[in-house]
């Protein structure tokens, strides 16, 4: 029998308790499918640090996509939580249901961009014809998980706007368990399941999204999120809604595309010296995606919480919320940034590759631990721009650092040849160039007016 919905009145509060529910359960949920990443990095790397190195150009590849579908996924967030603030319930089904319209959309667009676009720019751009290769096909496969996976996030900027967070747990960890069974199977060939080696994880990843959206759809309807919200009853396209969405969103889609486009550019500079360089590159993806989930879970609650508040005509509250969030998003980054500085080596190691790779990989990692703690204080500022509902200015803020960004990149690793290492502390370099302005415009309150 469905549980009847939790809370009827949808107004958030402004307390450290409060902030704290809505951020710790997105945490979990986030630090869950990263823990896919790393699983499938662990099982590529007992394949070779080719298939691990190629694993970081796919893995950004795809991650292109999946952000552009978290800007569509904060865009619908911002506009649920802010009708929540309002408490307007009524508009969130029909809401929620043209966010999944514009989702599927976007889906179409990527596959078919991937299937046709993919083999002439990577033969273009890496120097290994077998990495072209593995890439190639890997993600002709891959990027068919694109539908599920839109979708799924689209649960996210639901129960995130409706500060029903707690749930996004049961699904992710669904997705998981599934993912690390199918990477079992399917890419060494174990309980009579076909060996599909560096392919067997794309598979994985797909039958793992699958299964987490089924699951978070039983979990909305069983909870009666459903039937409050009316999300089903309104099957039909609704100019109003998707104008409203895509107004908001298509800034957000934009800002993601650019800034994961450049850390590919970043990675093809990074092939250009040589797979065991590219391959601790994709470690220290797995750390900023692992590890980083603490921040991103924090941001996700500004953006909620930000545009709940205005929602409720507490402008004027924004800041201290602000202040509040980012000091605990500091706090827990600082925490993991002690950890990774005394246990490099046994972090690394776990990626099964030679000593060579640890060594060479510890500085890197150090690197990487103090930019963290500057996208901590960074990202809770540049999603509060995002909660106020301007999606533009957060896109020019983003295009802003991604020039500088890379600039950098390309002057270091491409003209200058300079290590990795050198490379990595781009990321001091974006992570400021983000917060400057974002600060700048909350404090200008130029914000405090704007309707969504």
């Amino acid at each position: 029998m469905a549980s009847p919905a939790i809370n009827t009145d949808l107004r958030v509060q402004i307390s450290n308790r409060n902030i704290l529910k809505i951020a710790l359960p997105i945490s979990a949920a986030m630090a869950i499918p990263n823990v896919n990443f790393i699983t499938n990095n662990i099982f590529l790397g007992g394949l070779g640090e080719k298939q691990l190195a190629v694993a970081g150009i796919t893995g950004v590849y795809y991650l292109i996509f999946a952000l552009i579908g978290n800007g569509l996924n904060s865009g619908l967030q911002s506009l649920i939580s802010r009708r929540a603030g309002e408490n307007r319930p009524e508009e969130i089904g029909k809401l929620f249901i043209n966010g999944i319209l514009v989702a599927l959309a976007i889906a179409f667009f990527g596959i078919v961009i991937t299937q046709i676009a993919t083999p002439y720019i990577f033969r273009y751009a890496l120097h290994d014809e077998e990495n072209v290769k593995l890439a190639v096909d890997f993600l002709s496969i891959r990027i068919w998980g694109l539908v599920f996976l839109y979708i799924y996030q689209m649960r996210n900027a639901l129960l995130v706007g409706i500060s029903q967070t707690k749930l996004l747990f049961i699904a992710a960890l669904a997705e998981t368990l599934t993912n690390i069974f199918f990477d079992y199977t399917l890419i060494y060939g174990h309980l009579g399941f076909p060996k599909l080696s560096f392919n067997g994880a794309a598979y994985a990843s797909i039958i793992a999204e699958f299964v987490g959206m089924i699951i978070i759809f039983l979990v909305i309807h069983i909870r009666g999120i459903g039937k409050q919200f009316s999300l089903f009853s309104h099957l039909t396209f609704s100019r109003k809604h998707f104008t409203q969405i895509f107004t908001v969103s298509s800034p957000l889609m934009l800002q993601f595309a650019v800034s994961l486009i450049s850390w590919e550019f970043f990675y093809i500079l990074i092939e250009h010296h040589g797979d065991e360089q590219l391959a601790i590159s994709n470690a220290m993806r797995n750390v900023f995606g692992f590890f980083g989930c603490f921040s991103w879970a924090f941001a996700a609650a500004t953006t909620a919480m930000v545009s709940n508040v205005i929602g409720q005509g507490l402008q004027n509250r924004v800041p201290e919320l602000i202040n509040r969030i980012m000091k605990m998003s500091v706090g827990f980054s600082i925490i993991v940034c002690l950890i990774i500085n005394i246990i490099p080596r046994q972090f690394l190691s776990i990626y099964g590759q030679d000593e060579s790779f640890i060594t060479n990989g510890i500085p890197v990692l150090r690197i990487i631990s103090i930019a963290l703690i500057l996208m901590a204080v960074s990202v809770v500022w540049l999603n509060s721009v995002t909660g106020t509902g301007s999606t533009k200015v957060t896109l020019l803020i983003e295009v802003f650092a991604i020039i500088f960004y890379c600039i950098y990149v390309y002057v270091v690793l491409e003209k200058l040849q300079l290590s990795i290492t050198f490379g990595w502390m781009s990321e001091w370099l974006y992570w400021t160039c983000l917060f400057v302005p974002s600060f700048l415009f909350i404090r200008s309150g130029k914000w405090k007016n704007r309707k969504i």
